[in-house]
Order: C-alpha cells, then structure tokens, then sequence
C-alpha cells in the first residue's frame, strides 16, 4: 500500500509519498505554510500516482479518538472542536485533512493521533488533582503529544539496543516542541506534556510547565488579558524569552560559545528540566534501560545531549564523547561503562502513521 503522509505542523506542511516498502518515492517541504491554499502543494499532489491511502498527522485526539481513524464528516468536527486545545496544531491538521479529500477524493484519509500512544497513561499518571466536578465536566486529564514520535523512537530503541536491556525506554523528542514519553515494553506509561502541549519542558518559544499560581498572578495583580498571557507563554516564553533569539537552539548555542550570559541561562534551564524529567520518568517505570533522543535539537546537538548525560551519571548514564560528536541517523551513544544504553534516533513520524494507516485498513485496501 501506497501512503501519502501529510504532516502539517503549525507553520510549515511537509508530504511524503512512501512505497508499499516504505521508501520514499517523493515529498515536499513547505517550511512556511499559512494553512491556507498553497498552488505548490496542491500541484504536486495532482502529479502524484499510485496513491493507495492518506495519513494525516493530528495533535489532539481528545478521550475519544483514541487510535487511527478513516476521516469523515464526523471524525473532522470532532477534531475541530478539539482547537481550543491545540490552537496552534488543529487548524492546519484540518487544513491538510481538506486539502487531501479535495484533491484525492476516493482515496480513504485516516487521522493518526499525537495524543493516542498516551491512551495507555494509567489512572495516576494522567489525573490532575483538581475537583471531580471540574475534571468530569470539562475531561480535564493529561492526555501527552508527540505520540507518533515517540511511538516509532520507542520501537527503534528495541532494535538498536540489541546487546542491553530495553524494556524500560525515555524517548526524548527534542524540537520546537518537545516532551518526554517513558515507555514499558511499547506502551506509554509517563510523558511530560499534559491538557495540552504547554505542559512540561522548556521549548523554543513555549514556557511549559510553571505555578499555576503565577499565571493566575499574571491576571489578576499584573493587569494582562487572557490572551496576553496565552500569547506569552505559547510565543515569547521558553529559549526565545529566557536568551533573547528566536529561541531555535542553534542560535542559543551560538551566542552561549560567545559569552552571552542570558543564552548560557536559557541553555541551563533547558537541560535542567530535561535532566530531571528523565529522572522522574525513570520513578514511573521502576527504572531505565534506554534514553533515546530525537527530533531537530535531539539529533542535531552534541551539547545538549553531552549536557543531559552529565547530569544522569547517578543512573549509570554516560556518553562515548567521540560517538556523541560524530552521530549521525540512528546511532549508539553509551560509553562502554554506561548501564543504560543511549540512542540517537532519527524522527520518522511518517513511518509511524504509514504503519497505522495500513493496519488500519487492513490488507484489502
């Protein structure tokens, strides 16, 4: 079965065309997409043949949509309706969902849900302390992101780390965004994204996780709307606010190398969190076999990783310092004394939705 991947993220769109083998036969990155009409990509889907399938990643999923679904009127107000959760991510999932159907009309779309690998979260891992009466009514719940991210990294870390144990697995899906996930023998038992993907580590331009209390302070005695502080925590808050860049890391660590005292900071934070996030994960799952890294900062970025290892040698955790320099794709980080093993692992979310899109259909389509 042929697969067309359609990963539209909140300002750029890329589509990937992949073989019934999973080679890619094709694709097309828009690093700046509006979701509005694009002439570009439509063209390019026009030209494409053979198309058996679309899969479509979509953040949120909600308590409902809770695995890979054939897209239809109903599944798209369901994901619609899930926007104020994820204002940044459902209107361009949407936009690509529409794109699809227009272009592609019998060919079947199936949504591969972020939220859905975190289904699996127990009872304790996913319930906020606040009144029942609230939780019910609004199903407020830690629902976690990246899903398909750390879906695949999780699985790969099975393969990779063949001579060590790797039933106990942090994938750390470093980017933009980024969240952690603990998974136990495939499944999600942890992850540090919550209600929505505001929660948890320090992003690009993201705060994630900060007292409850402030926020409430921010309204009341600072004076700022609600939106104002949105705005805040979601588009000037993380490496953009504590460094003063864009808040990409490259540009933290540059400025880092020169001196500069407000990206050294934000680098600190960074790896601070990430560091003790790992450690509680390892608590949720009785301990740690695995750390993987991946996405644009876990891949790219010897430091950071170098940084994160340092400060989780309590836990037997140590880089090979030539091998953390050089890695490129998938590659075995851990020093020959470290217990837990450490993985680079590149992110193929295509992958992952591809894989839910056939099982999802099954043989016959």
């Amino acid at each position: 079965m042929r697969v067309l991947v359609v990963n539209a993220g909140s300002s750029s769109l890329r589509l990937r065309l992949l073989e019934a083998d999973d080679a890619v036969a094709d694709d097309l990155h828009l690093e700046q997409w509006d979701g509005g009409v694009d002439a570009a990509a439509e063209d390019w889907v026009r030209g494409l043949d053979g198309v058996d399938a679309v899969g479509h990643r979509v953040v949120h999923g909600g308590s409902a949509l809770q695995r890979a679904t054939v897209v239809d009127d109903d599944v798209v107000e369901r994901i619609e309706a899930l926007t104020p959760l994820a204002p940044l991510h459902q209107p361009r999932a949407l936009a690509g969902i529409r794109l699809a159907r227009e272009l592609l009309p019998r060919t079947p779309s199936v949504a591969c849900f972020d939220t859905a690998y975190h289904a699996t979260l127990s009872e304790a891992a996913r319930t906020y302390a606040l009144p029942a009466d609230w939780r019910s009514r609004w199903e407020l719940r830690r629902y976690g992101f990246h899903g398909l991210s750390h879906a695949y990294a999780a699985r790969q870390a099975s393969t990779l780390a063949t001579d060590r144990a790797a039933s106990r697995v942090v994938t750390c899906h470093l980017g933009a965004g980024a969240s952690l996930g603990a998974s136990v023998d495939g499944r999600s038992v942890d992850t540090t994204m919550g209600f929505t993907p505001l929660e948890g580590l320090v992003m690009a331009t993201r705060s994630g996780s900060v007292d409850p209390g402030l926020v409430l302070w921010l309204l009341d005695e600072g004076g700022l709307t609600v939106d104002e502080v949105a705005d805040g925590l979601a588009q000037r808050s993380g490496l953009a606010g504590l460094s003063g860049t864009s808040g990409d890391m490259r540009e933290v660590l540059a400025a880092r190398s020169d001196g500069d005292e407000p990206a050294g900071l934000a680098f600190d934070v960074y790896v601070q969190r990430v560091a003790g996030e790992i450690a509680r994960m390892a608590v949720s799952m009785g301990g740690l076999d695995v750390v993987v890294f991946t996405g644009g900062v876990g891949e790219a970025s010897p430091e950071v990783r170098a940084a994160v290892a340092e400060r989780l040698a309590f836990l037997d955790v140590r880089l090979d310092s030539d091998a953390n320099a050089d890695a490129s794709g998938d590659a075995d980080l851990a020093a020959s004394d470290s217990r837990v093993a450490v993985l680079v692992v590149a992110a193929r979310e295509d992958l992952e939705i591809a894989r839910q899109v056939r099982e999802e259909l099954g043989p016959s389509a």
